[in-house]
C-alpha cells in the first residue's frame, strides 16, 4: 500500500467510526486531508481500534516524519554543565531516549482539533496508541484511588514513544498559575522535571528532551521558569551523579525562552564602552 491509500484507507476509517462524521465529504487537496486525519485523531476517544489500522497508521505516521528527524549528536553543550544542551525547534523531531509530555491532569492528550500545543502535536505524531496508552494508566490509577482520579501535578509517568523519533514519552502535569506566583507554585514545577529526570534514570536512558512547562496556557512567567528548572535539573545532577543520563537538553521554542535559558546556561562577556 503507497503513502496515498494509507492516507486514503486512514481517513476513511477514521470516518466511519463515528455516524457523525460517515457523511462528511473527503477533501480533494492533500494538505487537508492530512489536517482532517490529524483533526478526527485529536477528538477520538480512546476506544480500541483494529490492528489492521493501527498498522496502517503507523506506516502512514512513520512515512510522514521520515524527513523530520533532528538527531542531537551534532549538538553543543552549555558552559554551565557538560550535561546540559539548549535547543530551538520542535521537540517532537528530536531522536533521543525521551521527551517530555506538558501533560494536563487527565492525561489523555489534547482533544481540541488542530490545536498547537504541545501536548496535541505529541499526540498527533504519536499516533493513536498514545492516548490508548494513557487511558491504560488512568484507567488502572482510578481502580487505585477513585473514579475521580486526576494525576497530581510534578509527577510522572512513562508511555513507549510509538511513532515519534523518540523511544519514550515521559508524561507530567505542570502548575497552573491563576494567580499570584507562590513558591509552592515554584516547587511543583521543579518536581516536574526532577520526577521526570528520575523516571527517566529509572529506566536506563541516555538522553531526555524538556519542554517548556507550564509557561503557555498554565501561565507560568517564563523568566521565572527557566531559573527554577535550571536550578532544579542542577540539583537533580549534582545529587545523582551515577545517573544514567548523559545529555539533558532544554528544548525552547519561542525567542523569549530561548533569551532566558541562553542566559542562565551560557558566559557572556560582559560589553565594555570603549
Amino acid at each position: 500500500m503507497d503513502h496515498d491509500a494509507q492516507r486514503a484507507t486512514l481517513l476513511k476509517a477514521l470516518l466511519d467510526e463515528n455516524p457523525q462524521y460517515r457523511h462528511l465529504e473527503i477533501p480533494t487537496d492533500i494538505t487537508e486531508q492530512k489536517q482532517l486525519i490529524r483533526a478526527l485523531m485529536n477528538i477520538r476517544m480512546p476506544e480500541p481500534i483494529s490492528q489492521n489500522i493501527l498498522e496502517i497508521q503507523d506506516a502512514y505516521l512513520q512515512e510522514e516524519q521520515k524527513d523530520d528527524i533532528t538527531y542531537i549528536d551534532a549538538f553543543l553543550p552549555t558552559d554551565k554543565d557538560k550535561r546540559l544542551y539548549l535547543w530551538q525547534g520542535d521537540m517532537t523531531t528530536l531522536k533521543v531516549d525521551a521527551i517530555v509530555n506538558p501533560a494536563n491532569s487527565a492525561m489523555l492528550g489534547c482533544f481540541r482539533p488542530l490545536h498547537n500545543c504541545v501536548d496535541n502535536i505529541i499526540h498527533s505524531k504519536a499516533g493513536i496508541e498514545l492516548r490508548l496508552a494513557c487511558h491504560d494508566y488512568m484507567t488502572q490509577q482510578a481502580k487505585k484511588y477513585g473514579e475521580d482520579y486526576e494525576e497530581p501535578t510534578g509527577q510522572a509517568m512513562i508511555t513507549k514513544g510509538y511513532n515519534l523519533p523518540a523511544h519514550y514519552v515521559i508524561h507530567t502535569v505542570g502548575p497552573i498559575i491563576s494567580g499570584r506566583l507562590t513558591k509552592e507554585d515554584e516547587d511543583l514545577l521543579a518536581n516536574c522535571y526532577k520526577s521526570c529526570l528520575t523516571l527517566a534514570s529509572n529506566n536506563n536512558l541516555t538522553t531526555i528532551a524538556f519542554p517548556c512547562i507550564s509557561t503557555g496556557v498554565f501561565h507560568f512567567p517564563q523568566d521565572i521558569a527557566a531559573k527554577v528548572v535550571v536550578k532544579a535539573v542542577q540539583e537533580w545532577l549534582d545529587v545523582f551523579k551515577d545517573t544514567s543520563l548523559q545529555k539533558v537538553i532544554f528544548n525552547v521554542f519561542k525567542d523569549e525562552d530561548h533569551h532566558y535559558y541562553d542566559q542562565l546556561l551560557n558566559k557572556r562577556i560582559p560589553y565594555k564602552k570603549s
